[in-house]
C-alpha cells in the first residue's frame, strides 16, 4: 500500500503521534505524582526514546509492512503471537481515542464555558475529523499533518521560551516531596506521552524508500520531542510551581502574553488531538487490514493493494464513537481508559522489543538498542499492574479467534479428505477450456 510518503511527511506524522495529547496536561498530572521529581521521569522516558525508537524505526525499514509490531511477532514468534498482540492494539486505538479527544474537549469547555456538552461534542468531532482525513489518500493526510505538526511544534517552543523567565528556583524544592519511590508512577502515567514509536512500524510500507527514509524521519521526530517534551515539562515545574493546574500550557502562555492569549492554548490543544489521532487512525486502519489479510481478523476488513483500508478505518471509528456515547451515559471521564491505552502500550513495546533481538542482525547497534528496550519496557510493563486487564482480555480474544480458525480450517480439510471423488460427464469441457468458460 504505498502512497509515497516523503521524509518530512514521515516525520511530521510520527511528531505528531509523540506530540499529542500528552504534553496538554500530563506535565502538571506527573507533577502531581512527583513534584519536581517528575522532571527525572521525564527525562528518562526521553533517553528511553532514542533505542525505542531506533529498534523500531530498525525494524520498519527492514520489514515494511502495515501489520507493524503485529507483522514483527509472526515473523519472530508466529501466528498465535502475531494475533494476539495485533488484537490488543487495533481494539486500543478507538478505546483510546476518545481518552486522547477528551483532553482537547476539556480546553475547549474551559475556555468556552461550554461544560460536559462542549466536551464531549468536541471529543465527537475530532474522531470525525480525523476519519474524514484518513479516508481519502495517505498523502491528504500526510500533507495535513505536516502543517499541524509545523504549527503545533512552534507554539510548544514560544511557550517555553516566554515563560522562562518566569522561572523560580525555589519551586524545585523540596525535589522529591513524594519520595523517590513516586517516579515510578509518574513514568507509567507519562508512557501516554511517548506512545507513538510502535505506530511506525504500520506506516512502514507508505515510505517511498524506507530503508532509507524511515531512519531519518524517525532522527527528526526524535530529536523534536526530546527538546519539545523537556522544555515544557521543566517549565511547568519551575515557573508554575509544584501545584500547576489543569491547564499548564495555558498557563505558561498568559505568563508571556495575557489572558488574550488563553484561546491560543485551546487551538493548541486541538491541533495536537488531531495530528495525534490522525496517526492512529492512520497506522491502526492499516495494520486492521493486515491482520485481515494475514487471517488474524475477519476477511471483510482486508484491501487490495494500493488502496485505503475503508473498512478497518471504519470499525475503529465506529468503536471509537460508541466508547465516547458509552461514557457519557456512564458521566465517566475519558481519563478512565487513560492507563488502560498506556499498559497496552508497553506490552507492544515488550513485544516489539523482544521480536527485534530476533529479526535484527545480531550485534548491531539497533540489535542493542533492542535489548535497552527490552529491558526498560519491561519495567514500564510491570508498573502498569492491574491496567493490564483490558489489554489480555483483548490478547485472549485474538488466541480464541486463532484457535477457532484453526479448528475450522483442519475440519474443512478433514471434510474435503473424505468427500466422494467428483466425476465429470463424458461430454462436459475440461475446465478452463473455451467451450467451459462463459465470455
Amino acid at each position: 500500500m504505498r502512497n509515497g510518503l516523503s521524509v518530512p511527511q514521515g516525520a511530521a506524522l510520527t511528531l505528531g503521534a509523540m506530540l499529542g495529547t500528552g504534553v496538554i496536561s500530563l506535565p502538571a498530572l506527573a507533577a502531581d505524582l512527583a513534584g519536581p521529581a517528575s522532571l527525572v521521569a521525564w527525562a528518562g522516558l526521553v533517553l528511553l526514546s532514542v533505542p525505542l525508537a531506533t529498534t523500531f524505526a530498525a525494524l520498519g525499514a527492514r520489514h515494511p509492512d502495515g501489520g507493524g509490531v503485529a507483522t514483527y511477532a509472526r515473523l519472530a514468534f508466529g501466528e498465535r503471537a502475531s494475533t494476539m498482540v495485533g488484537w490488543a492494539f487495533y481494539a486500543t486505538i478507538p478505546v483510546g481515542a476518545p481518552a486522547a479527544a477528551g483532553f482537547a474537549g476539556a480546553y475547549v469547555a474551559d475556555a468556552t464555558g461550554g461544560g460536559a456538552g462542549a466536551a464531549l461534542a468536541t471529543t465527537v468531532g475530532i474522531i470525525a475529523v480525523c476519519a474524514v482525513m484518513n479516508w481519502f489518500d495517505l498523502r491528504v493526510s500526510g500533507t495535513a499533518q505536516l502543517a499541524i505538526a509545523g504549527s503545533v511544534a512552534l507554539l510548544l517552543a514560544v511557550a517555553v521560551v516566554v515563560a522562562l523567565p518566569h522561572a523560580q528556583p525555589a519551586h524545585l524544592a523540596p525535589f522529591a516531596p513524594h519520595g523517590w519511590g513516586a517516579v515510578g508512577p509518574a513514568a507509567a502515567l507519562l508512557v501516554w506521552a511517548f506512545a507513538g514509536w510502535e505506530i511506525l512500524g504500520s506506516l512502514s510500507a507508505e515510505y517511498r524508500r524506507p530503508d532509507r527514509d524511515i531512519p531519518r524521519a524517525t532522527a527528526i521526530a526524535v530529536a523534536a520531542v526530546g527538546v519539545l517534551y523537556l522544555g515544557v515539562a521543566f517549565a511547568t515545574v519551575a515557573v508554575l510551581g509544584p501545584n500547576p493546574g489543569p491547564a499548564p500550557l495555558s498557563d505558561l502562555l498568559v505568563l508571556g502574553f495575557g489572558e488574550a492569549a488563553r484561546p491560543v492554548t485551546t487551538v493548541v490543544a486541538v491541533l495536537l488531538t488531531v495530528g495525534a489521532i490522525n496517526v492512529y487512525f492512520a497506522g491502526g486502519s492499516r495494520m486492521g487490514a493486515a491482520l485481515a489479510r494475514d487471517g488474524a481478523l475477519p476477511a471483510v476488513l482486508a484491501a487490495a493493494p494500493g488502496r485505503t483500508p475503508r473498512r478497518s478505518l471504519a470499525l475503529i471509528t465506529v468503536v471509537a464513537l460508541g466508547t465516547t456515547a458509552l461514557l457519557a451515559v456512564l458521566h465517566q471521564s475519558t481519563d478512565a481508559i487513560l492507563l488502560l491505552a498506556t499498559a497496552t502500550f508497553s506490552l507492544l513495546y515488550v513485544v516489539g522489543a523482544a521480536a527485534a533481538l530476533r529479526l535484527l542482525p545480531r550485534w548491531g547497534v539497533a540489535w542493542w538498542c533492542a535489548v535497552v528496550s527490552l529491558v526498560a519496557a519491561l519495567g514500564l510493563l510491570v508498573m502498569s499492574g492491574a491496567h493490564m486487564t483490558g489489554t489480555v482480555l483483548a490478547a485472549l480474544g485474538g488466541l480464541a479467534w486463532s484457535t477457532w480458525r484453526r479448528r475450522r480450517g483442519r475440519a474443512a480439510t478433514a471434510a474435503g479428505a473424505g468427500a466422494p471423488p467428483v466425476t465429470e460427464p463424458a461430454d462436459a469441457p475440461a475446465p478452463g477450456s473455451l467451450a467451459g468458460s462463459s465470455s
